[in-house]
Parts: C-alpha cells; structure tokens; sequence
C-alpha cells in the first residue's frame, strides 16, 4: 500500500469515526525562593538520578499533605503525588503508610522515620489564600540521606491558576531530582471525536498534560486533522477539510485568532513548525506524487524540497533546524528518510521488517520517534538519526501518531482498536517501562504536546 493510500484511507475511516474563549495564561508571580533552593534544574553532577541510561530504579519519594486550605491543600498534594506517578523515574508512597505526620511543614522532618520507610525524598507544604485573596502555595524537598532541605519554592498567583501551580512545583521537584527538564506544565491539542462511528464529529480540543481542563477550539463543522505546536509559542497548525480544498491554518491558542497559512490546489497535509516558528513544513500532492515545501509564516512564500514521483510526507525538523526526517516510498515502500532542511540527496535510516511512517524528531535532539506497521500490528518506537539502535515501545493494533514531550523523555499516542469503539489517547515513557491512558471526555486522536509553559 502506498503512503498516499495509507493516508488517505485513514482520512476515511476518521471521517466515519468553539469557538471556545481565549485560553489565556494567568501569569504566575514568583516570591522570593526559600533557603537551599537550586534555582535551575540539576547539572549532570547534581542530580540524583540518571535518566538517559536507561537501567535505573525510581526513586522512591514521599509527598505529605500539605497543609493550609483544606481543599485548597488536598488538591495540590493530590495533582503532585499523581504527577509522579505518571512520571516514571520517581515512585510516590502510599500515604497509608506515612508514620510522621507533619504538623509544620517548615520543619525539617523525623530523617528517621522515613528512613524507615525507605524514602529517598519527603515533600512538605502548604497551599490556601493570602490576605490579598490570591492563592499561595510553597514547597520544600528534603533529602532524607542527609536530612537536608535541597529545593523550595513559594507562588502567589490568581486562584482560578491552582492546578498549573501544582504542575510547575511537580516540575521543580522532577529537574532537581533528575537534572532534566519538567513536563507537568504543558497542554495537548487532540481531536475530540464523537458520535456514532459512521458520522464522528471531530473538534479540535485542548486539556492539560494530565487530561484536566479540557476545551474546544473548532465547532466541529469541518474535518480536522494532525494538530502540531509550535516548538516556541503558543500556536498550532492544522488542517482543516470543508467543502473546498483542504486548508493549512494557524490558531494561536491564547487568543483565538485562526488564519489560513495556506490553500492549495489538490491535497496538502501534515503541516509541521520549524524550531523558531517561523516556517512551516508540510507536503503537497502534485498528480500521483507528492513533496515537500516550506512555507515562510510571515511572507506565505514556499520553498519546495524534494522533486520525485515518490509519496514524500510527514516531514519533521531537527531540533536545530538544519535537517529533516519524513517518510517516502520512494524505495517501493515507507520508509524514513533525512535531509537537509533546505532539501537535497535524502539518507534512508529505517531497515527493518515492516512499513515506517509518522516520524518526528525528538526536542533533545537523541532520538526519532515512529510508528512501523507490520501485517495487522501497529507499533510506536524510537531510533537515532542515523537509524541505528530502533527500539519498540508498545504495539497492537492499531497504535499512531507519536508526539513528544517538550523534555524527550515521554511520548503521547492514540490507538484505535476499531469496530464500534474509538481511537484513545495513551502516554509512553522513552524506555518503554510504563503505558498510561490519558482520560479525554470521548474517542480522541492525534495529539500534539505543547512546549513547557512557565
């Protein structure tokens, strides 16, 4: 099966499968940190824990309820402790266990105690109103080999902005640990799909990371598919397929204002940002081809890459901008290429058994993410850039669309089983340990991670 008949037969089973108000960021007022807080996250010989290699043990850390405003409190212990139990690389305690309550969480605490529970990690705080009526919620981390408070941290901030604090002191807690970058504060764009399968209705949507906050940005009068951020802003391309010819728009999420990037004749698909924003990727159908072009977001002038009787599509900038990686059946069947970011002699870098297509690059630069398909299994896996060292990290049928988070550790992707059922949303670690289902309020499909918000 070509590319194009691959995609466009997934058009169709989609198809058979808003104008919300502005998503506005309150801004989060930082106060002064406490004593011992790092200040950035961890250097290599800093941080406790190792990521990139790949043999490791979580670290086992123990998030007490803070105190302050009980619901206030509760929600903030409770969005954090569920964080890390998404994140793989740290393994919260059950509360159940927890021997020493902390009456004050200025305090350091019983070392031994925990000891006893073998943790590694104690997390204390408080969150509720100050005098002014804004929501102000602190942290400490404590080291419990050493009995030393290691981070801290106090936000004032609006109180409708309760849950993105409790996603940035996650994400403070995870780089000092991990000496990488957080992930809890960011959004995805998906589609929202309901209704019965043989007439979905597909809506563009944004939630945050963790399912929460969901909102509709497109009516669902129009088809929309394959959502994708801007690496440096708050704005997602897409397309959109109405009665006319499919169109490239551009919807800034803040604000709300969408315009067509582009409208050509015949198809143009799989728009894609390049690093700083300011093109746009994407591949045009010319006849029984098709190739790839940029676009400058400001002038609207195109640049064509490739020039071949082949199905170049899906292409994906590296994170410095000079090259890029897409799929093409230009050997007799998908595969993923690179190039140079102003085109020229493309490189093959998949080899193995099956049909490679979706690939983007990750934001560390380290890895290439995938979907392969082989007979009637889909898989989502990674490779280097040059091919060597492909790993798969969960198959089945039938799996798609892989989108990174903005710290290349983790990966989000939909899987549609078929039949009556619809396509869901799924989240995946770069090593493959551990698969969590992201909740949506119906099917979804076609995620796209945002960049870290704060």
């Amino acid at each position: 099966m070509t590319i194009f008949n691959l995609t466009a037969r997934l058009w169709k089973t989609r198809l058979a499968r808003l104008i919300a108000a502005p998503l506005a960021l309150c801004a989060v007022l930082l106060t002064q940190p406490f004593a011992g807080w790092v200040t950035s996250p961890a250097h290599a010989e800093d941080r406790y824990l190792d990521v990139r290699r790949g043999e490791f043990k979580p670290v086992s850390i123990a998030v007490t309820p803070f105190a302050g405003d009980p619901a206030a409190a509760a929600q903030a212990t409770s969005i954090i402790t569920n964080n890390f139990k998404r994140s793989v690389f740290l393994a919260p305690l059950d509360s159940k266990t927890f021997v020493e309550p902390i009456a004050n969480p200025d305090q350091t605490p019983n070392m031994d105690a925990w000891r006893a529970l073998n943790a590694q990690f104690v997390v204390t705080g408080r969150s509720g109103r100050s005098p002014d009526g804004r929501l102000q919620t602190e942290f400490r981390l404590w080291d419990v080999s050493t009995g030393q408070q290691v981070a801290g941290q106090q936000y004032v901030t609006d109180p409708n902005n309760s849950r993105r604090v409790a996603h940035i002191v996650s994400d403070a807690i995870f780089s000092r640990i991990t000496g990488e970058g957080g992930f809890f504060d960011t959004r995805v764009v998906f589609v929202d799909e309901t209704g019965p399968p043989e007439h979905r209705r597909k809506r563009l949507a944004i939630m945050d990371q963790d399912g929460a906050n969901v909102r509709y940005l497109t009516r669902g009068d129009d088809l929309v598919v394959t959502p994708r951020f801007s690496p440096s802003s708050q704005d997602v391309t897409y397309m959109s397929f109405g009665p006319t010819d499919p169109k490239v728009l551009l919807l800034n999420i803040e604000t709300g204002q969408r315009e067509v990037v582009g409208n050509f004749p015949g198809m143009t698909f799989a728009p894609r940002f390049s690093p700083d924003g300011q093109k746009i990727v994407m591949s045009l159908a010319q006849g029984s081809a098709s190739n790839l072009f940029t676009m400058d977001v400001r002038s609207r002038t195109t640049t064509r890459l490739t020039d071949s009787s082949a199905i170049d599509t899906s292409p994906s900038y590296s994170p410095d901008g000079s090259q890029i990686v897409f799929e093409s059946d230009r050997g007799g069947s998908q595969q993923i290429y690179v190039m140079s970011a102003n085109g020229g002699a493309p490189k093959r870098i998949s080899f193995g058994e099956g049909r490679y297509s979706t690939p983007v690059w990750s934001p560390k630069g380290d890895l290439i993410a995938f979907t392969k398909q082989k007979a009637n299994t889909f898989a989502i896996g990674v490779m280097r850039p040059d091919g060597s060292g492909e790993r798969i990290l969960t198959e089945g049928f039938h799996n798609e669309g892989p989108t990174w988070a903005p710290n290349g550790l983790y990966l989000m992707f939909f899987r549609d089983p078929g039949g009556s059922s619809g396509a869901k949303i799924y989240m995946i670690d770069v090593f493959g340990r551990a698969e969590f289902p992201v909740p949506t309020p119906s099917f979804a499909s076609d995620p796209t991670w945002s960049p870290l918000l704060n």
